[in-house]
């Protein structure tokens, strides 16, 4: 679903008079028409519209991501997937003050990059690499990856955006767990099941006594993690927009 088959950001439109207007054949802001609801509703309807119109032109995702109401974010994904920016981090711990950062790993655009503590993991390369994304997509990442990074470098609001964490969406969907659990529920196999966050920080201390071949099993295990991301993402976005959408519609 993209954002202009949305109404519900508009005050005084909730879920019912939402689908009230896709079940009339108005799955789309050009196909509005204000007698289909009242006065009242139609003047802020044609108002938001207007505005946000020109907040898409602009590729404006903070505005989206402030009219969407928490439990709709998800609804930004489609409009916004191509310039999204899927992250990861593995730490030492679970202690954002104390504990660091080792690896971060980020797919934009197909593409996924992994940064190494003490290699090229800088603030000014997470600076550069999250710049451009109008969405951020993680797993608990509201809770645990942007506060750690944030403690952890001087980021200087870069990853003030729109966030869609995927921990949310899915318990919507009674899918629980952490995300090894959830990608089983949906179908992602792995190639190494077997390795948890608590490897990840014994491949950490295994590499920093010389183990090479360590830090490239927690590199390969961190970029699964975002590249599983998307797969996620896909799958849950679908099956919402199946759960949110009358059939027949046409959306």
């Amino acid at each position: 679903m993209r954002v202009e088959a949305s109404f519900i950001p508009v005050e005084g439109v909730g879920e019912q008079t939402e689908r009230s207007l896709w079940e009339q054949g108005i799955t789309h802001w050009d196909e509005f028409e204000p007698d289909a609801v009242g006065t009242t509703t139609a003047d802020r309807i044609e108002a938001f519209i207007e505005d946000a119109r020109k907040r898409l032109a602009e590729r404006d995702s903070h505005y989206f991501g402030r009219q969407f109401p928490s439990q709709a974010q998800w609804r930004l994904y489609e409009t916004f997937e191509e310039s999204a920016a899927f992250f990861d981090i593995e730490t030492t711990g679970l202690d954002q003050r104390h504990d660091a950062v080792t690896t971060v790993s980020v797919r934009q655009g197909g593409e996924t990059q992994t940064f190494v503590r003490d290699r090229d993991l800088t603030a000014q390369r997470l600076r550069e690499t999250f710049t451009d994304a109008d969405l951020l997509v993680s797993f608990n990442g509201k809770r645990f990856d942007v506060p750690f990074l944030e403690q952890s470098f001087d980021l200087d609001g870069v990853l003030d955006r729109p966030h869609l964490d995927l921990m949310y969406p899915c318990r919507r969907l009674d899918l629980t767990g952490g995300l090894k659990q959830i990608e089983k529920d949906v179908g992602i196999q792995r190639d190494r099941p077997d390795l948890s966050g608590k490897d990840a920080v014994r491949l950490w201390n295994d590499y920093q006594r010389g183990d090479e071949a360590a830090l490239e099993t927690l590199v390969g295990y961190n970029r699964e993690d975002v590249d599983h991301l998307q797969t996620v993402a896909d799958r849950v976005v679908t099956r919402l927009h199946e759960r949110t959408v009358p059939d027949g519609c046409g959306l």
